[in-house]
């Protein structure tokens, strides 16, 4: 039975994008790189042989990533987020929260952008998607054992990232 476009890769657009925005650190970039790869597997659809959408097209999706890093070597630093900054509350205690959480959300959005693109695809697949260690492998075509190791790396690379960003009233919280 052959397989649908809608049904294959449409259900997964948000899982792509986030994966390349992650490895692309630019929204732009990511959109560009997820339109490319919906491109290549709508050409390729035919030789789809069923199984886990996802995991196929985040496949392409990281192929046209790292090619495109691989083009770009630039290494430009990453384009900070415009986020929304929450109006005053009139409860002093939820506004002091609301501030720690996005603080450290900032925080620790700025340390990812700084780990090498590796191991931001590897977090990306695996805390942020939530994908199981088989799947990274497939997607990212090596062994379970370096998915295994390349997440611990990471880990602590990440670790190290918001040690150094924490301003000190963070550190103990961190």
């Amino acid at each position: 039975m052959p397989h649908s476009f809608e049904q294959t890769i449409l259900p997964h657009l948000d899982a792509a994008y986030n994966l390349a925005r992650w490895l692309l650190r630019h929204d732009h970039d990511a959109e560009d790189a997820v339109q490319d790869a919906c491109l290549r597997a709508c050409r390729a659809l035919d030789r789809f042989r069923g199984g886990d959408g996802r995991a196929w097209l985040l496949t392409i999706v990281r192929n046209v990533c790292f090619s495109r890093l691989r083009h770009d070597r630039v290494g430009a630093p990453a384009e900070d987020f415009d986020d929304n900054v929450h109006g005053p509350t009139e409860d002093r205690a939820e506004t002091n929260a609301s501030v720690w959480r996005e603080a450290r959300a900032d925080l620790l959005r700025q340390a990812l952008e700084r780990l090498p693109a590796e191991y931001r695809e590897i977090i990306a697949l695996r805390e942020l998607e939530g994908l199981s260690y088989r799947e990274i492998a497939a997607i990212a075509d090596i062994p379970i054992g370096t998915v295994m190791s390349r997440l611990a790396r990471a880990r602590h690379k990440l670790q190290d990232e918001l040690i150094a960003l924490a301003p000190k009233e963070f550190s103990h919280g961190v």
